[in-house]
């Protein structure tokens, strides 16, 4: 009942755009970033705080600094500055990572998203979605959808990976590929997965990056890939990844600049 509510809000709310359809997909939800102001709180909520793999920026709630829609665009800023959050914790960058959890789910679909991509080391900008049922289940159980990934230490390349729990082995699976392209951050692309039920398609514009078997999942009802996911766009600051030849401080401040995001359904 939740999930078709959420649909039938969805559908209600593109109305309002005039984004374009695509022949053999309906478009179920959208953001074209056209009201200016802090992201629309009928469609995003935030992640707060330090949330993951050691990374340096502190994501903050509803502060136009770091999240905004100016000029048709959402505008993801990463900073460096002396912050300190509503709980008390101290940080030296700030970010924003904003996600649909509990306001919009899809399970199969083409997520599209058109993005300009900030620049330098310690970024990581990503384009992605979890399983909703990572509250109960955990992560990586509740599977994880990499519709883009960059890091600035890598400045020629795209990512897309696929990350679940592999039962078999008893631990965590992942599968992806990268395409190497010239300077990411220099204009906007657009970034896709055509997800199925048997498999899911990864683009950079036209071109496919990888494709993911969903059966390397499992063939059962375990396989978080045959279940809703939500969406999530963030700038991250260094971590596990992104900070691996550290941070260049003298590229700040860095915007992550994103044009629209755009779901679709089959047909």
């Amino acid at each position: 009942m939740l999930k078709t509510l959420i649909m039938m809000a969805a559908v209600t709310a593109v109305g309002a755009f005039a984004a374009p359809e695509r022949e053999g997909w309906k478009l179920v939800w959208a953001d074209e970033f056209d009201q200016p102001g802090l992201p629309d709180a009928k469609k995003w909520t935030y992640e707060t705080g330090f949330v993951r793999n050691n990374e340096s920026q502190y994501y903050t709630k509803a502060r136009k600094e770091n999240a905004r829609v100016e000029k048709g665009n959402l505008i993801i800023e990463g900073r460096k500055e002396e912050y300190k959050g509503p709980d008390g914790k101290d940080a030296h960058y700030t970010a924003a990572s904003l996600t649909t959890e509990g306001l919009f789910e899809t399970t199969y679909g083409r997520v599209e998203v058109r993005a300009k991509l900030p620049r330098g080391r310690g970024m990581w900008p990503a384009i992605w979605m979890l399983g909703t049922n990572i509250r109960g289940q955990g992560w990586p159980k509740c599977g994880e959808i990499d519709i883009m990934e960059a890091v600035g230490h890598e400045p020629d390349k795209v990512f897309a990976t696929v990350h679940w729990f592999n039962y078999e082995k008893g631990k965590h699976d992942s599968f992806g590929g990268n395409l190497k392209v010239q300077q990411p951050s220099g204009d906007f692309h657009v970034y896709t997965v055509e997800w199925f039920a048997d498999r899911m398609d990864f683009y950079y514009d036209d071109t496919k990056v990888v494709t993911y078997p969903i059966e390397k999942a499992g063939k059962d009802g375990k396989n978080p890939f045959n279940k809703p996911h939500y969406l999530l766009m963030n700038l991250a600051i260094g971590g596990e990844w992104g900070g691996q030849k550290g941070i260049d401080d003298s590229v700040f401040p860095q915007q992550y600049v994103i044009d629209y995001v755009r779901i679709y359904q089959k047909k």
